[in-house]
Parts: structure tokens; sequence; C-alpha cells
């Protein structure tokens, strides 16, 4: 390619250069900390969603296709190619809509990042801080790409983590795989042909959501491997009539609100929220809540008149409409995506974890009671898209009334969970499908990923299941128990 295309002005080029010229020594520790945490997280879903049929179905369809090598999956015995390893691993991280999320992005950003470092360390020699600075680097792009948006992608029908998570991928891989700068830019312009997601999933509560991430982590494989052979693509992937912003958002001069010039300054990864409930990060702070008033005073649901849920009107396409279908919603799925729902169930059942998704709580009479009393409206006091804020007013019979908002939803910046509080949550997923000691033993390897000089005690970790899965009354018992 002729490098006098490139505009080293451009966005593409300066995120190339910077994310290329990074260095552990320039990470605080603190974020190398907190980015073992998000992996951990990760981790654990990867394995608790083996115990769900979706992952079982999952597995089966990508080994009709799937090609021999080194890839590691989690949980599987077995490598795969590394493409087909990343497609794998990025349905499994984010199958439970339990994984984190950078808010103001709204992107699942380790559910793309992680399994495209676990694929290129499969196949050569990556250290342990390697593969953090390649976490933190995908973080980072996706983040700042995805603020830019200001909310705009789910009106339009897509989903942030399918369209904006492949570019960060997309980087991490050109350096861990010890591309250029040029190839780092061309690989960008690939992505940019290979970037999808749409939010049709909310229609009927389908599977498809779950393999956004999983495309995107193999598409960056793809886009950064062909960038390095050589192959010809668009220097500028986000500006222009035919860029990003324009394809994804209708307004073009969206390139120009993203704030590259603070890039690896406010590392964006301290804002990632790990999530305390599996369900849409949209619904946590409603839920959180309902649950202080609950315990608070003792709040029965035969009692409660009306309940109004606050949130920014933005929300509503994702969890408040089409209201009737949010109220009896038909699959786990459709549950997560459901306001109404979550915090009826909150508010019945006094928790809200993964058993609460299932169809014996879906078919609740006392919760399906509940949920045609709960309307939304639109709150000035939301913080969104920078947090995804959100609170609930319950009215009595009596006529009392009990309020209360959370502007800064748990686990976002500023209320992160601790890392007792992800170990715990990590236990919690792990222990549906692994006996303690083997999740003891995951743990310690990710905690210590840091000091490997080439990730094979991690990526050993993670394969296989063992002989231990619980049955189905265990598995509720634990998945009862999901950290809140």
């Amino acid at each position: 390619m002729n490098n006098t295309l490139i505009n080293q002005a451009s966005l593409t080029h300066r995120i190339a250069a910077s994310s290329l010229s990074l260095q552990v020594g320039d990470v605080p520790p603190e974020v190398l900390t907190y980015t073992k945490s998000c992996i951990a997280d990760a981790v654990g879903i990867g394995f608790a969603s083996h115990y769900y049929d979706f992952a079982e179905r999952t597995v089966a369809g990508v080994r009709t296709l799937a090609s021999p090598g080194a890839g590691v999956v989690i949980g599987l015995e077995d490598t795969l190619a590394p493409r087909d390893a990343a497609l794998l691993n990025g349905t499994l991280v984010h199958g439970l809509d339990f994984d984190d999320t950078h808010l103001a992005s709204v992107v699942h950003c380790s559910a793309s990042a992680l399994p495209t470092a676990l694929a290129i360390a499969s196949e050569k020699t990556v250290t342990g801080k390697e593969l953090l600075l390649s976490c933190i680097i995908a973080t980072e792009v996706d983040a700042r790409l995805g603020s830019a948006a200001g909310g705009t992608f789910q009106q339009l029908g897509f989903h942030p983590t399918g369209v904006v998570g492949i570019f960060g991928a997309t980087v991490a891989a050109v350096r861990l795989l010890g591309g250029t700068v040029d190839e780092a830019v061309r690989a960008q312009g690939i992505a940019l042909s290979m970037a999808g997601g749409s939010m049709a999933f909310l229609d009927t509560g389908t599977w498809t959501k779950r393999l956004h991430p999983g495309w995107a982590a193999q598409s960056a494989l793809a886009a950064a491997k062909l960038a390095l052979a050589g192959f010809e693509a668009p220097p500028e992937a986000y500006a222009g009539r035919f860029g990003f912003y324009s394809l994804f958002t209708q307004n073009a001069d969206n390139v120009n609100k993203v704030d590259w010039a603070r890039a690896y300054q406010d590392f964006a990864i301290e804002s990632v929220a790990i999530k305390p409930y599996p369900i849409c990060h949209f619904n946590h702070a409603p839920v959180d809540a309902a649950l202080q008033l609950r315990e608070q005073h003792g709040l029965r649901p035969e009692e409660i008149e009306s309940i109004k849920v606050g949130l920014h009107e933005r929300q509503f396409e994702v969890v408040v409409e089409p209201a009737a279908r949010k109220q009896r919603p038909e699959s786990e799925y459709e549950a997560k995506f459901s306001v109404a729902y979550a915090v009826a169930t909150a508010l019945v059942r006094g928790e809200l974890g993964l058993r609460e998704l299932e169809i014996e709580s879906r078919t609740d009479e006392q919760i399906l009671a509940l949920t045609p009393r709960i309307h939304c409206v639109h709150d000035d006091r939301s913080q969104y898209p920078q947090t995804f804020s959100g609170g609930v007013s319950i009215t009595m019979r009596d006529g009392s009334v009990y309020e209360h908002f959370d502007a800064v939803n748990r686990g976002a910046e500023g209320r992160l969970l601790s890392v007792d509080d992800v170990k715990t949550k990590f236990f919690q997923n792990c222990r549906l499908v692994l006996t303690e000691a083997r999740t003891e033993a995951v743990w310690e390897a990710i905690m210590a990923v840091d000091g490997q000089v080439d990730c094979s005690e991690f990526l050993e970790a993670l394969k296989g299941l063992g002989d231990h899965r619980l049955t189905a009354d265990q598995g509720n018992a634990v998945a009862r128990s999901a950290i809140c």
C-alpha cells in the first residue's frame, strides 16, 4: 500500500500509533490489577455458560465448521483453530449477559478483547503482561469509539458490542502479532467491512446477541492477519461518507467527538463496570432500588398499588417497549431485557440471580401479577449514557410512597465491585460446572497471569470441565446466590 495515502492526523492512524507504542510500564499497577478482575469475571461467566443449553448447541454448530488448531476454548478439553476458539469464547463470555460493560459506550469490552488475546496466546508466545496490555488496548479503543456515538447505536438497531468491539480487538491483535502502525491502520480499514450486530434479538428473545462479541473477535483476527499479509484497505475507518460513524450513527461528525487525546491517560478500563446481576445493565439501578426499599420497609408485593421506574427515555426501546411483551417475557433473554420483570422479581423474590431468569420464575403468578402495575417514566436525574442511573417510586395501597434513585449504578466507576466481590461472583459462576478446588486453581492462575512468560499455565487452567457438573437442583441453589 502507498503509505502516502495514510493521513497521520487521522483518527485511524492516531489509534494505531498510540496503541502500538503503549508499554506495560505506562500502565498504573491498579489498572493492571483491575484488568485481571475483568478477565476473571469473563472466564467465570464462560465456564458458567456450559451449564446452559445454548453453549452445547453453539459448540456443536461451530465444531461442524471448525478446523484443528491450538486455540483454547473455556471449558473444552480439546483445542480448535484460533479463529474458531475466538468465536466460541466470545459467545460463552457474553452468553449469560453477565459480563462487564463500559457504560458510556455500552460496549461489553472483555467479551471480544479476551477471546482475541486468548486465540493469539494459544498459537504464539505471549507473556501475561502482554495479554493484560492487549485487553487494556482493546477496551480503550472500544470505549472511546463507542462513547462518541452518544447512545445512538441502539436507536438505529445496532448492538454496540457487535459494531464497536471488532475495532479494539483488531488493534490489540495487530499489537500481539507484532504488526506495524501502517498494518494497524489497514487492519482497522478491513474491520470496517466486517463490523455488524443487529438488535433484532429483542423482538423474540433469541440467541443471536450472544454471538456478537465472538464474531467480533474472530473477525478481528482475520482483519489483523490480512493486514499483516499486505491486504489493502481504506486508510480511514471512522470518518468520511462511508466511514464507521456515517454507517452506524448516520452522523459523520461523531468522529470529531472521539476523545482520543485523553487515551491511555485516563484509562477507560477503570470505567468498565462488572455486573452484580445477570441482566441488562440498564435494569441494575432500578433492581438495587427495589431491593433496598423492600428490605428497608418490609414491602409485600400484594400491598403494592403501583410502581414508577425512572430511567432515561433513550433506554426505553431496550428494556421498556413493547410493554405487553416486557410484562410477560417468554424466554430468559427477554427477561434479561425487561425492567418490569426485573423489578417485579426483585420485589417478590428478594433477589435476582441466574435462577430468577428460568421458567419457574418467569411463570410465577405473583411476579406476573405485579408487572402490569409497573410503569416507566423519563427521569431528568439520569446521567445516561455516562452511568446507567435509575430508581423506583413505589406507591402502596395505604397511600404511602417509598422512593429510591441511584445516579451511579453499583459496579460503575465510583462504585466498582471490589476484588472480593468479583471473586465471590467468580466462584458462584464456576461452581455450576467445576469443583471448588478446580475453581480455586483457575482463580489463582488468573491472578498470577502477569508473572507468566508464556501464558501456558493460564491457558491450561481454562481447559475442560472435569467430571464435575451440578445437578439441576444444585445448580439452581448456586445460581440463586448470585452476588447482589
